[in-house]
């Protein structure tokens, strides 16, 4: 045996002896096993459960890893004879749906679908604690919606038809997360593999002497017939997928997850960590992509077996949620404010080293839909921040929405159609509030919302996630309300365009891409173009190379592939941009950002920005009198294939 295999042994067992001294013997444990970032104690004496409701926080102190109690799978009841009890035991104000109950018996776990999930867990988890002394079954609740996710019980499905494999998985992971730290003298390196000096394909490799993460892994949907320029480089000699410990996803728009699978195609088989709702809001943007990219002729390196795949390695992790994914890097989400389930990723790396925050994309001020990005972290030495903005200043939220009232009013004062080509998660839900809300109040006339399918589909995870909006939307759920829907409010299922829907005049058509970069959206503009009563608002960042780009820019002619025939489409409609709805933070949010990170940080490195966003950004921040006051830190901005030693 190695050495430093002797040392991993030594300390593991040092780990493990820790442990069992906190439990009590009437608990009669039966094994304890390292399964992804948890360290799962299985009983079997499942009534003592009910006398140790902290057994599992305390240890969870002691030990410093996250930890759960199991009971073991010979002292569970039957599957039957557990459901009749958890319905009996539930609170009847739960609202437990009794054919929305479901097994993993190979992690014992029961999912349960519930009108009101935190009474399946009761204060303090104790009412979770009885049901497992009970049943033996660990419950994981599952918010009832009054809009079903068709991707929610997709995942779990999955999920349960592979979980045997699922429990292998998760012990081999387990071993390779809690093995001991072999060297001493560690350091940190960054590399940007995309999305420095450009929007799109952001992906940056950690490293350090033990480990290797890699934060996003997106696509640049604007370029994507140029692998060049579409993909991240994933070529350099550090990117070894045998050495990957994990990637960290942030959100879940495609110039940040659009080249995750493609990892699987290729043989990985570690984890991604995510948020619940990014969890399946990015399996809606994958497969929705590879559907976009068939249709239009177009080539996409992955396949829905590779999402498949990447599915079943997937870790969700709660915001401020301390979770191990490597010996010597912990990770933490934290609120974004960009989409739901977007996260701020801090990583502490070694014992006290360094400390990195990733903003990924970010907003710095409420939106009807999210609270503002979190700024306060246990440590920061270095903080990687995007600048999509850097340069530009953007309306009031308060103008952005008169804004656009006023040119439906107008549309709709000439019989004309509105086109809103939306981003399908966090722009579209915004906008149907928005139109929701002035209709109700008689802002703008009532008139038909067509809603294209993968928008209603991203609609209704967030009303899965209630606990990840702003609180008026949160309460309004819980109150049983659903904000997201009205009479007017039209769902297009078929997820193409229908020439029948342009002839509903007055009218408004919410569909994607946001870019035009193809869907729905794309084919809608073809029908329209040409009818000057008409509006194309765009409500969000219009990438480069993009068609929304160009159009934004004035081209007022463009050429698209109908029926195999190339065909010239004259812009006659009214065109607009309102900025005042962006998800990212514009420069005056940037700076107040930067200026309210805690504690300060001593290096900025600025990314996800076109060069001259960038530049006039990095300009700012070194000239900015609050941040010199308080010690300015270093502002980088570095180039593609950069490495930069933070240590």
């Amino acid at each position: 045996m190695k050495p430093d295999r002797i040392l991993l042994e030594k300390n593991k067992l040092e780990l493990l002896k820790n442990i069992m001294e906190e439990i009590p013997p009437e608990l009669e444990l039966s094994n304890i096993e390292f399964e992804g970032p948890f360290i799962v104690i299985y009983v079997r004496n499942r009534e003592a459960i009910e006398k140790y409701l902290d057994l599992a926080q305390n240890i969870a102190k002691k030990v410093r890893k996250r930890v759960v109690i199991r009971v073991s799978p010979e002292n569970r009841l039957p599957p039957e004879e557990a459901k009749e009890l958890i319905k009996l035991l539930a609170p009847k104000d739960a609202g437990i749906d009794p054919n929305g109950i479901y097994f993993d018996e190979a992690l014992g776990e029961v999912w349960v679908k519930v009108e009101k999930p935190g009474y399946l867990v009761g204060r303090g988890s104790m009412m979770r604690h009885l049901i497992l002394a009970k049943t033996g079954w660990r419950v994981i609740p599952q918010r009832s919606s009054p809009l079903e996710s068709k991707t929610l019980y997709e995942v779990l499905n999955n999920v349960l038809k592979q979980s045997g494999y699922r429990v292998e998985y998760l012990r081999r992971l387990g071993e390779r997360i809690h093995r001991d730290v072999i060297y001493r003298n560690n350091y940190v390196k960054v590399t940007g593999l995309g999305g420095f000096r450009e929007v799109g394909r952001s992906a940056i490799l950690v490293e350090t002497r033990e480990s290797k993460i890699l934060l996003d892994l997106g696509l640049n949907t604007g370029t994507i017939d140029d692998p060049n320029k579409a993909y991240p480089f994933l070529e350099i000699d550090s990117l070894r997928l045998e050495e990957l410990d994990g990637v960290v996803v942030t959100h879940a728009h495609l110039d940040h997850v659009g080249l995750v699978p493609i990892l699987y195609k290729y043989g990985y088989r570690g984890p991604v960590y995510v948020t619940k709702p990014t969890r399946e809001l990015m399996i809606v943007m994958l497969k929705d992509l590879i559907d976009v990219t068939r249709r239009s002729g177009r080539y996409i390196p992955f396949s829905e077996r590779d999402i498949s795949t990447m599915l079943l390695h997937t870790i969700t992790v709660d915001y401020d949620e301390v979770t191990d994914v490597a010996p010597d890097i912990k990770l933490t989400m934290y609120n974004a404010g960009h989409i739901l389930g977007s996260a701020i990723v801090h990583l502490h790396i070694g014992m006290g080293l360094h400390n990195i925050v990733y903003t990924g994309d970010f907003k710095y001020s409420e939106t009807r839909l999210l609270n503002k990005a979190n700024t306060v972290f246990p440590r920061v030495e270095t903080l990687i921040m995007e600048g999509t903005y850097g340069a530009t200043l953007q309306e009031s939220r308060i103008q952005a929405e008169q804004q656009l009232i006023d040119i439906v009013k107008r549309t709709s004062d000439r019989n004309g159609v509105v086109l809103i080509p939306v981003f399908a998660v966090g722009r579209g839900q915004e906008i149907i509030l928005i139109l929701n809300e002035a209709m109700k109040n008689g802002r703008i006339p009532r008139m038909n919302i067509y809603v294209e399918g993968l928008v209603n589909e991203v609609t209704a995870i967030h009303t899965q996630y209630p606990e990840y909006l702003n609180k008026s939307l949160r309460e309004a759920i819980y109150n049983g309300e659903n904000p997201f829907t009205s009479e007017w409010l039209k769902p297009i299922e078929t997820g193409v365009a229908r020439p029948d829907i342009i002839e509903d005049k007055p009218s408004i058509i919410i569909a994607t891409s946001g870019m035009l970069t193809g869907g729905p959206a794309v084919d809608y503009l073809r029908l329209l173009a040409s009818d000057e009563r008409n509006s194309l608002v765009f409500v969000g960042y219009q990438a480069e190379g993009t068609l929304g780009r160009k159009i934004k820019d004035g081209a007022r002619e463009i050429t698209m592939v109908v029926e195999n025939k190339v065909e010239a489409i004259p812009i006659k409609l009214e065109v607009y941009s309102i900025e005042g709805f962006s998800g990212h933070s514009d420069q005056r949010e940037l700076l107040e950002y930067a200026r309210d990170v805690s504690p300060r940080p001593r290096k900025i490195l600025l990314n996800h920005g076109e060069p001259t966003a960038l530049s006039t950004l990095a300009t700012l921040l070194r000239s900015d009198k609050e941040l010199k006051s308080k010690g300015r830190p270093e502002v980088l901005v570095p180039n593609i294939l950069d490495t930069i030693n933070l240590t």
